[in-house]
């Protein structure tokens, strides 16, 4: 293989000797004993962009972030966001060698999960396809302006608030499952507010819910799917409306879940995802939020405080993910 590779790893989430030696193990398996490796480890005020940076500077064409979804979503943020003049961040592939809790975009594509050998054979091995990159620029609760890519979704509400009560020390022991514990909490801590979207650039129109999430790939943590209609490398961006209140909002919305997006859509092959009372299904390339009161916010699975408003959109084909 002549391809140079540049490794983004994470030191916080596995030992320098562990991750060497599942490469290793890869490149025997692979029999790509001549490939030109360089390493890149992240810190704690670069997760991942300056790292990724280093690696394409250094000549990668194949860059592989070892880590998190924030190690993730840093790596591919630098290889697919486009810059000021629209033009593509860079040609090099991304692959993944999912380390963290949530490992979203890895359960997405299927990489290997808790077997970095598996994940960096796969990365060595596979062919890229393309893989839309989202961008979201929010308005702090203070007022500042920020802009982050993510590759999963983004959105406030219930996973927002689920993500901002979960302790961190039962999620470094218990993994994933933590976020279960803090569910009820997160659900009782979200109210419905008002707040007007626009999408595709059209006139703003008054919503009330309590979660909104714009979503790139559909499927969480548990196997459960959120937006089943969501595919990472189909130009659109899924959005999911839920405005349950009560108890029978909430049937509501998991009949809408359970049966009009799951068995019902297996019995009857329906195409498009169906809305229902308390839950709205939309798709856009564009979003654009104001909310009444400032919200926390998630951006694939990490939380960047409360915001005051939003705006969303997608790059098609932006990355090249093995």
């Amino acid at each position: 293989m002549s391809t140079r590779i540049g490794i983004v790893w994470n030191p916080s989430k596995v030992d320098g000797d562990e991750i060497r030696d599942a490469f290793a193990r890869a490149v025997d398996e692979t029999a790509l004993h001549d490939s030109d490796v360089h390493w890149f480890e992240t810190t704690e005020s670069d997760p991942g962009g300056e790292a990724a940076g280093a690696a394409l500077a250094a000549g990668c064409g194949l860059v592989i972030a070892a880590g998190g979804d924030g190690t993730v979503r840093a790596v591919a943020e630098r290889l697919g966001a486009p810059g000021p003049d629209g033009a593509a961040g860079s040609d090099a592939e991304l692959g993944i060698v999912p380390l963290g809790t949530g490992n979203l975009l890895a359960r997405n594509l299927g990489v290997p999960l808790g077997d970095a050998r598996a994940a960096f054979v796969r990365a060595l091995t596979e062919e890229a396809s393309p893989l839309d990159l989202g961008e979201v620029t929010f308005v702090s609760e203070a007022g500042d302006e920020s802009t982050q890519g993510f590759v999963v979704m983004a959105g406030f509400g219930i996973d927002a608030q689920m993500i901002a009560e979960t302790d961190d020390e039962l999620k470094a022991k218990a993994g994933w499952l933590a976020y279960v514990e803090s569910l009820g909490r997160a659900a009782a801590g979200t109210e419905v507010v008002d707040f007007d979207l626009a999408v595709d650039g059209g006139e703003a129109r008054l919503e009330q819910a309590h979660t909104l999430l714009i979503a790139n790939c559909g499927a969480l943590q548990g196997g459960v799917t959120l937006m089943p209609d969501a595919r990472p490398d189909d130009g659109e961006l899924d959005l999911l409306v839920l405005r349950a209140a009560d108890a029978v909002g909430w049937l509501d919305a998991m009949r809408n879940m359970a049966w009009d997006n799951g068995l019902k859509r297996l019995v009857t092959g329906a195409d498009a995802a169906e809305s229902s009372a308390s839950t709205g299904r939309l798709r856009a390339r564009t979003v654009r939020v104001s909310l009444s009161v400032p919200l926390e916010f998630e951006i694939d699975g990490d939380e960047v405080g409360a915001v005051s408003a939003f705006e969303a959109r997608v790059f098609p084909g932006a990355l090249s993910v093995r």
